[in-house]
């Protein structure tokens, strides 16, 4: 990156130093100042006094540039490149009013070369400076972001490099082989051996498998990342808002006999298997010259047209009637559904389910566990083990690809005995794999990713 020169150990070399409030905006009682870059040991004497050496703790007042104290508080300095940003780091931990904090940043940004820091630029520089890789990085801020326990050791593991791991692996063995097919291909006598030969053939079908493998785990990391909406939709009076409060265990919607109470988006988080499911209770949809109504039908069905499952209630009582079918048409076809007959008590039929249709009570409860067993096969929610890693969409594409190309590499060798398009794919797989852990990135990668973290980080 053009902003970025690289000395000669690989390490990037900046003029620029930056600062930031590493801790939430508000009062408490240590707020903490981040600085990094090339002017952070000369920054920590001035503001201290003192010569501070590095990864020893020092208490002891902060200056203003004209001597006076602005706190008294704790100081860290690390030098490079052992530091999270690989450059000379100083933390300044002072008490956590706001006042306090602005008045020590102005302090600092008073020095030469010294600028606030942007969102994530603490975590890029890291990234840059090779002290941890791109699903590291990420992982950094999952971590802050986490909304469960599970999500947050999820990311614990990809930040300790599991994930990272299993992609090296990976890459490690693609370069073997693409160094075994283009080694034969520069010597055409062997080409005829190399390409009978059953070792090549098996080691592709290994990589898939191991793809496919860190796919799925993958596509869990995902769903803990990302939690899954659920909208409830269907008639006035079907239940939907008791669903609602039995799924979130208190009561989150006012629940009457009157049709149409629910005018509104009603939403809640909920947590299955350690997935978070964001529940939305749409406004019952029928015919209406309420204004107010209509208002809430719409809202509802721009929900349905967002969630990542539908939960169609149906009374039981009435059966399936000509509104039910009206409501289902209009369904989106690529959203799974789930077809759910509340009320099983009011008619004596006991609880049922089927791979897309649940028959159960809300008010007795019986048939609720059948419905979330239905609930999680439909969503391919498992058991989180302790080795499950968090991932983001642009993983899942990214392995997608790698596996298409060695599925294709692996084609070619069937159908055309071709060592030079086995090559090629090969060649595709290992980029794509690169884009992961930052091998293969560009500025515009780079930039998406870090501006979504918070300031200080």
């Amino acid at each position: 990156m053009d902003d970025y020169p690289s000395d000669r150990k690989g390490r990037l070399t900046s003029t620029d130093t930056i600062a930031a409030i590493a801790t939430p905006a508000g009062r408490g009682g240590i707020g903490v100042i981040r600085v990094s870059g090339p002017a952070a040991s000369s920054l920590c004497e001035q503001v201290t006094g003192k010569s501070i050496p590095p990864r020893k703790a020092h208490y002891g007042h902060f200056f203003s540039s004209d001597g006076c104290i602005i706190d008294t508080g704790i100081t860290l300095f690390f030098n490079s490149p052992n530091s999270f940003t690989g450059e000379d780091v100083v933390e300044f931990q002072a008490h956590g009013g706001p006042v306090v904090l602005d008045m020590l940043m102005e302090r600092i940004l008073k020095e030469d070369h010294v600028r606030s820091a942007r969102p994530g630029e603490f975590t890029e520089r890291a990234f840059l400076n090779n002290k941890i890789d791109l699903l590291q990085a990420e992982a950094i801020a999952d971590l802050i972001e986490s909304s469960s326990r599970q999500s947050a050791r999820a990311a614990i593991h990809s930040l300790q490099g599991d994930f990272s791991k299993r992609i090296h692996e990976l890459k490690e063995k693609l370069v073997v082989l693409r160094c075994f097919v283009e080694g034969a291909i520069d010597f055409p006598d062997e080409e005829i051996d190399f390409l009978s030969d059953d070792r090549i053939q098996n080691q592709l079908v290994d990589l898939i498998s191991k793809l496919d493998n860190i796919l799925e785990q993958a596509e869990q990391g995902a769903l803990l990342r990302n939690g899954i909406r659920m909208a409830i939709v269907g008639q006035p009076n079907v239940g939907k808002s008791s669903l609602l409060n039995a799924l979130a265990q208190r009561e989150v919607a006012i629940v009457t006999e009157i049709a149409g109470t629910t005018r509104d988006l009603i939403s809640e988080q909920i947590s299955i298997k350690g997935v978070p499911v964001h529940i939305i209770d749409t406004a019952g949809i029928r015919q209406t010259e309420d204004i107010v109504e209509k208002k809430g039908i719409e809202l509802a069905w721009k929900s349905i047209n967002h969630a990542d499952i539908i939960v169609f209630l149906i009374d039981s009582q009435k059966g399936y009637t000509n509104q039910d079918e009206w409501i289902s048409t209009r369904l989106p076809k690529d959203i799974p559904c789930i077809r759910v007959y509340n009320k099983i008590d009011l008619i004596g039929q006991p609880s049922a389910s089927s791979q897309s249709e649940v028959w159960l009570s809300i008010k007795t409860r019986e048939g609720l566990d059948d419905f979330i067993g239905v609930l999680v096969r439909i969503l391919g929610i498992h058991d989180q083990g302790e080795d499950v890693f968090i991932a983001r969409r642009r993983h899942l594409d990214a392995l997608q690809q790698a596996r298409v190309a060695i599925s294709a590499g692996y084609q070619q060798l069937q159908d055309t005995r071709s060592g030079e398009l086995l090559a090629e794919e090969l060649r595709q797989a290992q980029q794509a794999l690169g884009q992961i852990t930052g091998d293969y990135t560009t500025e515009d990668l780079l930039g998406d990713i870090f501006s979504r973290f918070c300031i200080g980080k």
